[in-house]
């Protein structure tokens, strides 16, 4: 019961557009004060898979991400839904998060203790060489133009960089402006660029009506043969890539979209279809990040670190109901610890299941006509940015990047790579001045070490080879 509560109130919660994971588990907490711990806990999980897949169905109804783990969903969900195919779009999204969530219980359950370990081995020099990786693969989000691929990056990096310095603390790139010192939220940006950035392209456009197209029935929900083995190895490179990064505390679920994506664009054989409808670009992120979702407990429960935002509000339920996370939960608490692990089993079964049988109603949300959705996904919008902290500074945040991804669009700049270094950024940022801080080599330290050795090589070759290769196409 608890566990269908919980994905029933997460799908809500993660299809509104800027309330995702974390604020929907922060509602949540106080309802579960007078609850068992095991009861309260396995409420808070289940929504936490229920909001992950909440997030796909604005994204690929209206391009609007539910949360931040939702974004690189846009970028193909939506192209599938204007060629008539949201309910394969959804299908696969919810056939692709049941098998990645319940892979990512089976590995949580038998690997917890290793993966703990290997977690534990990265410091701040193997961080900063994973979020440099994943920097330089904005190549593969930026279509045919790898150049303004890495000049939305860097505006990416640049809004990042605004507030306050992460180690002298002083306010930088301000301007006087109060408000940017707290620096520039994700969700607004996101919500602008995708959503209203959208609007206003959909607005000129005499083929706003494609979107109509849609059938209903649940036969129409199933992928087909085609679609199927399309899918199917991403659906697993996405689990595994999604379960190895989200066991890294803090790296959570929307960096391995990220990541999935750009590796599924790059082993795919047609990958001139991601951004127009390939249905690998859904069933990739929408599987890494169910994944990771589950990987992120694996930190929370063995070393007491949170791997994610959502999972550190839940260390703090642990720490209310008097549960003290770490190696020796295990032993002291079996039942909450196993109790969790099961209740992940049935919540990843009611997931499909639930989904499954609403998608219909999700689809017939296509058939509004866009002169009226269109308003809707505006209220939409502004509801979300404005709820973040209920100011209207976010408001005025999120038009002006709407703004902003409306002439990106035009121009054939990736709003996608911006929002990704504006993820990544602040995580760089901080590992890389903590490296140079411990180093005695100066930047050097990244290559000394083995892990980080590897990674950094690996992101600058991500570099090089594109860029010798379009100099000898020259």
């Amino acid at each position: 019961m608890m566990a269908v509560a919980g994905v029933l109130v997460g799908m809500l919660i993660g299809a509104l557009p800027g309330v995702g994971p974390p604020s929907g588990v922060a509602l949540l907490l106080p309802l579960t004060f007078g609850m068992e711990p095991t009861s309260g806990i396995i409420m808070l999980a289940a929504m936490y898979a229920g909001t992950m897949y909440g997030g796909t169905i604005t994204s690929v109804l209206i391009n609007t991400p539910g949360e931040s783990a939702s974004v690189v969903t846009c970028l193909d969900g939506y192209q599938m839904a204007l060629q008539g195919r949201a309910g394969p779009a959804l299908g696969i999204a919810a056939i692709g998060s049941f098998i990645a969530g319940t892979i990512g219980v089976v590995l949580l359950m038998l690997v917890s203790p290793l993966l703990a370990r290997w977690a534990l081995s990265f410091g701040p020099p193997e961080t900063f060489a994973l979020m440099l990786l994943g920097l330089t693969t904005v190549t593969m989000l930026a279509g045919e133009d790898p150049l303004k691929g890495y000049i939305s990056m860097v505006l990416g990096l640049m809004l990042a960089m605004v507030g306050f310095d992460i180690i002298s603390g002083d306010a930088r790139y301000g301007f006087g402006v109060p408000e940017l010192i707290d620096g520039i939220d994700f969700l607004p940006v996101a919500i602008g660029l995708f959503g209203i950035g959208e609007v206003l392209a959909g607005a000129e456009s005499a083929s706003a009506g494609a979107i109509l197209q849609a059938k209903f029935g649940l036969r129409e929900l199933i992928p087909s043969a085609a679609e199927w083995a399309r899918s199917k190895w991403a659906i697993v490179r996405g689990t595994f890539f999604g379960f190895a990064v989200g066991v890294l505390p803090g790296a959570g679920p929307t960096v391995a979209t990220f990541f999935s994506y750009a590796v599924e664009k790059k082993l795919s054989r047609h990958p001139e279809e991601f951004g127009k409808g390939a249905i690998e670009g859904v069933a990739a992120p929408e599987s890494a990040n169910n994944a990771a979702a589950t990987a992120a407990m694996v930190p929370m429960l063995t070393l007491g670190i949170p791997g994610s935002a959502t999972t550190a509000i839940m260390l703090g339920g642990l720490m209310m109901w008097g549960l003290r996370p770490g190696p020796m939960l295990f032993e002291k608490n079996p039942e909450f610890v196993w109790g969790l692990i099961a209740s992940q089993y049935i919540a990843n079964v009611m997931l499909l299941i639930l989904s499954t049988m609403f998608i219909p109603l999700f689809v017939r949300a296509v058939r509004i006509p866009y002169s009226i959705l269109m308003p809707l996904i505006v209220v939409f919008c502004v509801t979300g940015a404005y709820s973040l902290k209920n100011n209207l500074w976010d408001v005025g945040q999120m038009l002006v990047m709407g703004v902003l991804g409306y002439f990106m669009k035009k121009l054939g700049y990736s709003p996608a790579a911006l929002v990704l270094a504006l993820v990544l950024g602040p995580l760089a940022e901080r590992a890389l001045r903590q490296s140079l801080i411990i180093s005695d080599a100066g930047i050097g330290i990244l290559f000394l070490r083995p892990i980080s050795g590897v990674l950094t090589t690996l992101a600058l070759l991500a570099i090089l080879v594109p860029t010798v290769r379009a100099f000898l196409k020259k």
